[in-house]
């Protein structure tokens, strides 16, 4: 795990960003630098006014990122300080849309401290079409069966079990991996799904 600076060492922070306390979270996502090029990231830690980020190429102090975040979406701010493996980026925002920012970020922290796979307000189903087949970022991919799902995530019968965090697809749908058990995995999607994006898994 990075250890990250404390806030007073970002000579480029604001006041307002200083007052808020970054929390250690994990979500994925992509980033685009000014060059308008596109890369994978994990958000390490987050707040209302700033973020972590584990990357695979670091920009320039004071540039311009543009990142989408699972669970979380557009964000928009500047490189504070880079280090190796990533760097820490603020949040441009209204105080509206920090106060709703704030909000997620509480929720997503105290989900992943309780270590719950999904979000548990939304009702497990048992779908009739239980053969699918799961995709991994490389390609590859491999046959699995559903045991139930959710609009938020699902348990996958699978011989392979790829490392928690890894991300996987099913049935065109992100997700990644948030727990093992003896039968197989448990994936929490990227993004809520809609009622109509599970009809799919329902017979005709």
């Amino acid at each position: 795990m990075v250890a990250f600076a404390r806030k007073d060492d970002f000579e480029e922070t604001t006041e307002q960003e200083r007052q808020f306390q970054r929390v250690d979270i994990s979500l994925f996502g992509r980033y685009m630098l000014e060059n308008k090029k596109e890369f994978p990231c994990q958000i390490a830690s987050m707040s209302p006014g700033s973020a972590g980020l584990l990357t695979p190429h670091t920009g320039e102090i004071g540039e311009r990122v543009i990142a989408y975040v699972d669970h979380l979406g557009r964000l928009e701010g500047k490189i504070l300080r880079t280090y190796h493996g990533g760097f820490a980026m603020s949040v441009t925002a209204t105080d509206q849309k920090r106060d709703k920012l704030a909000a997620k970020i509480t929720w997503l922290a105290n989900k992943h401290e309780l270590n719950l796979p999904e979000d548990r307000r939304h009702d497990r189903i048992a779908p009739s079409k239980k053969a699918m087949e799961i995709k991994l970022e490389d390609g590859r991919t491999y046959k699995a069966k559903i045991i139930d799902l959710s609009l938020s995530g699902a348990a996958i019968q699978s011989d392979v079990r790829p490392a928690i965090g890894t991300q996987i697809w099913l049935s065109g749908m992100r997700g990644r991996v948030v727990r093992h058990f003896d039968e197989g995995i448990a994936i929490e999607f990227g993004i809520i799904q809609t009622h109509d994006s599970l009809k799919k898994f329902s017979a005709e």
